[in-house]
């Protein structure tokens, strides 16, 4: 991508030409400062973490970017909040089925919770 910051205009209009080296570029996951008013590092991960939970991704995906959120600043609460934000367009079967994926990936066993909850309560 151009070094400049494109206008939201020049940059649809080159997604929709399919421009390779423009589309590369946004694939690659070019910095911040590369796309000129990108969202923050903390934002710009929690939006991929959303994207991750409504792909239905799979655990070392949703790891991986469960720890680059937390790396970035997010809170656990942060995290989980991204589940319950995108609850209503995935919908319960899915909301439910990925909750103790990110369960594991931020450390919590939520199977043993259930078990034995008199131990694991905050």
């Amino acid at each position: 991508m151009d070094r400049k910051a494109a206008s939201y205009e020049d940059t649809l209009r080159r997604l929709t030409l399919g421009d390779e080296r423009f589309v590369h570029g946004v694939l690659a996951g070019l910095q911040d400062s590369d796309r000129g008013g990108a969202l923050v590092a903390k934002t710009d991960r929690l939006v991929r973490l959303g994207s991750l939970i409504a792909l239905d991704a799979g655990s070392s995906a949703l790891g991986v970017e469960v720890d680059a959120a937390l790396a970035a600043g997010a809170s656990r609460d942060e995290v989980v909040n991204v589940l319950l934000t995108v609850g209503p367009s995935i919908g319960s079967a899915r909301l439910v089925g990925i909750a103790p994926r990110i369960a594991d990936a931020l450390g919590y066993d939520v199977t043993a919770a259930i078990e034995c909850p008199a131990r694991h309560r905050a």
